[in-house]
């Protein structure tokens, strides 16, 4: 069957059945949360348990079951590998792994997968795992999804979890912790709150473990059966990674003053003015010149919400902005500003992007300004797999960005490393055409035609080119690309933020 988007998808995938997607708010709930069961801790009970083993058993995980974690601390996490090392002593095996994200720090999570430990994830797998799935695959498909969707899924329990791992930077005895505090403090829990609220069995590990109560209070006692204590839950260094640097490339950088002048033009940018960033170097570099815009023309902003990094910290403390919403800071300055800025307040992924609410954030947000892998003439967008088929990258928060902002840009060379980046067709549709509003490239800045009002908003302002020329001119740079070689194998699947199907991802021929 084909979805509106003109996708070829199966009926059913390992005894799913598949609802396509029809558009970005053609689909709307049926039914009720997901409930956990209920719990009584009674006076006198104590919660502390001396090691990540002994909890193992306190929670009674076994075959078959669904664990989670958060990846607050990306690639400076060490909490997955220490828990499922432990399943693996203890002969547990067939685990599906519901991590919000997996990094190339989590890489000897190869092993558990070929021995059986791990059969199945849901989330998303940057580098070495995502690469190693592309080639070899899971028992069962992976599923991917957006920051929103997954709180969506988590809520409503297509993504049950029995055991929620929860890494945090101070937490007393009882349970109450944060992620603000301590020597491996790593800022906001965002992710966190709906694994907490709505798991069956919740575990806080902890290397600062604090008299009663902790203060602030990210995730309350009454949501946590357990608390650990380890030696180090990771290390905070690990928060910024490569994709998280602004860029200094001068191309890139007149990519990102061409997004302000687009913006500005288009007369968005004025008192009020909300906006989410993407973490990409070219992203950053928006941040920057906008502040600098914004600072120039005496503007001053509402929100920010995004990954939250040192670049929106400035915006804050000049008064550029009013507050920040964050549910995910990306380096160590954004840390330090949420444990002692009152305007800057922390969030849930279900307040940030969960369409099944009453309302999310990304549904005030004037703009949004996000990276790609891949952009074809139809807006759709590829963040997903690289145009050989690999996939080594999540959605994040893209689509509920697009779906949620007034006006979505997405930030791109026309080419990167010889591989044209604007096609006729991408390889793997992460994010819809029909939530992109703006392209904006080295070779020229593309609007999609059913904006007309932008269209016309920026007319004698800014020069405009059509997104099948911006296909043509990076065709005549580098060639036409090849096609991926790929198997018929699905190894995953791409959900929209609201539960339906984007697309699907094959296996890469070895």
């Amino acid at each position: 069957m084909l979805n509106s988007i003109g996708r070829e998808l199966p009926e059913e995938i390992s005894g799913r059945k598949i609802i396509p997607y029809f558009g970005p708010f053609s689909s709307r709930p049926g039914g009720r949360r997901y409930s956990p069961p209920l719990k009584a801790v009674f006076p006198g009970e104590k919660k502390v348990v001396e090691s990540i083993r002994e909890v193992i058993k306190k929670v009674e995980l076994s075959d078959g079951m669904t664990i989670s974690f958060h990846h607050h601390l990306r690639n400076g996490d060490a909490m997955v590998n220490m828990v499922v090392d432990e399943i693996a002593r203890m002969g547990i095996k067939d685990i599906k792994i519901a991590s919000t994200a997996l990094f190339p720090v989590h890489e000897k999570l190869i092993e558990h997968i070929k021995n059986g430990v791990i059969t199945a994830i849901e989330g998303s797998m940057n580098g070495p795992i995502g690469a190693y799935v592309s080639t070899h695959g899971l028992k069962e498909p992976v599923v991917l999804r957006s920051h929103g969707g997954r709180a969506r899924a988590v809520k409503g329990g297509n993504l049950h979890i029995d055991v929620a791992f929860l890494a945090a930077s101070m937490a007393d005895d009882y349970g109450n912790c944060n992620g603000m505090m301590g020597q491996s403090a790593f800022g906001a829990m965002g992710f966190a709150y709906a694994d907490a609220m709505y798991a069956d069995k919740v575990v806080v590990v902890t290397d600062n473990l604090v008299p009663y109560p902790a203060a602030p209070i990210s995730i309350p006692q009454i949501y946590v059966d357990y608390v650990v204590k380890v030696n180090s839950i990771g290390d905070p260094a690990g928060i910024q990674t490569g994709t998280m640097k602004i860029t200094t490339d001068p191309v890139r950088l007149g990519i990102a003053r061409d997004v302000v002048k687009f913006l500005a033009a288009a007369g968005v940018i004025k008192d009020g003015f909300s906006f989410q960033a993407g973490a990409g170097g070219i992203s950053l570099a928006v941040t920057k010149f906008l502040h600098d815009y914004m600072k120039s023309k005496g503007i001053k902003g509402g929100f920010v919400m995004g990954g939250i990094t040192g670049y929106v910290v400035d915006m804050l403390e000049d008064g550029t902005i009013s507050r920040i919403l964050d549910a995910q800071s990306f380096d160590l300055r954004a840390v330090e500003s949420i444990g002692r800025n009152p305007d800057h307040v922390e969030v849930s992924h279900i307040m940030f992007g969960d369409p099944h609410t009453a309302g999310c954030i990304v549904n005030r947000q004037n703009a949004c300004f996000l990276g790609a892998t891949e952009v074809d003439v139809h807006f759709n967008v590829n963040v997903n797999t690289h145009s050989d088929g690999m996939l080594l990258h999540g959605i994040g928060g893209h689509q509920d960005a697009a779906a949620g902002s007034d006006v979505t840009v997405i930030t791109i060379p026309l080419v990167r490393k010889k591989i044209p980046i604007v096609r006729e067709s991408v390889t793997t549709v992460s994010t819809p055409g029909d939530t992109v509003d703006v392209v904006v490239t080295d070779h020229g800045i593309a609007v999609n035609p059913e904006r007309e009002d932008l269209l016309e908003a920026v007319k004698g302002k800014v020069d405009v080119v059509d997104i099948w020329d911006l296909q043509k001119k990076a065709q005549e740079m580098v060639g036409t690309p090849p096609e991926p070689e790929l198997e018929d194998d699905i190894i995953s699947i791409i959900e929209f933020r609201d539960g339906t199907v984007l697309d699907v991802v094959r296996k890469v021929r070895k």
